[in-house]
């Protein structure tokens, strides 16, 4: 299914000039991956302070954006500049559970998203990406697919994150774009379910 993690490669090579330059200067993997995390709590907790705030739904799609490119840094680093390890290994893992919990969360106090189906596609985030790991201890590669991974859901989040920033009305649409997320977080834990299996 199309997710827009295909993006990737393109997006990486936009990105590679500025991980030469973090590498010439001394800067790990791991260091990039760690301030993606940090940033994701600062501005997970801020959202949380300030839950209708328009600086602080305008503050989310400029920092998802950010974080995703760190994470694009930090995996060119460890690859192409020799810096992998197990520790990085566990830390990109677990930084991008964390960072999805801490800044999708809070918007369970935003008003117009029904806190309920905020937890839950929290817990769907964390179940699809521990069903990518958990391909590797069956001998397939990490899988990434859609049609909701973690990029998509920076996409949509961020976008909601503008529109309320705007003032656009909630209304309806907003309950159902939670109950469409969560539909598609269950067809992308089968889908990875499914590619490990046959791969």
């Amino acid at each position: 299914m199309a997710s827009v993690y295909d993006l990737k490669p393109k997006f990486q090579n936009l990105l590679r000039p500025i991980a030469t330059l973090l590498a010439n200067k001394g800067i790990t993997a791991n260091q990039v991956t760690i301030a993606a995390l940090v940033l994701s709590f600062l501005t997970g907790g801020l959202l949380l302070m300030f839950p209708d705030s328009k600086w602080a739904l305008f503050l989310i799609p400029g920092v998802l954006f950010v974080r995703m490119a760190l994470n694009a840094i930090d995996g060119m680093l460890a690859r192409e500049f020799d810096m992998k390890s197990n520790l990085g290994s566990v830390l990109n893992e677990l930084g991008d559970i964390l960072s999805d919990t801490v800044l999708y969360l809070p918007f369970a106090y935003v008003s117009g998203f029904i806190p309920e189906l905020i937890v839950l596609i929290v817990v769907l985030s964390i179940i699809s990406e521990t069903t990518g790991i958990i391909a590797v201890q069956i001998g397939s590669d990490r899988r990434y697919e859609g049609p909701m991974g973690k990029s998509d859901r920076a996409f949509i989040f961020g976008l909601t994150a503008i529109l309320l920033g705007f003032g656009v009305p909630t209304e309806i649409w907003l309950i159902f774009l939670q109950y469409i997320v969560s539909f598609l977080l269950v067809l992308t834990i089968i889908n990875r379910a499914r590619k490990a299996l046959t791969k």
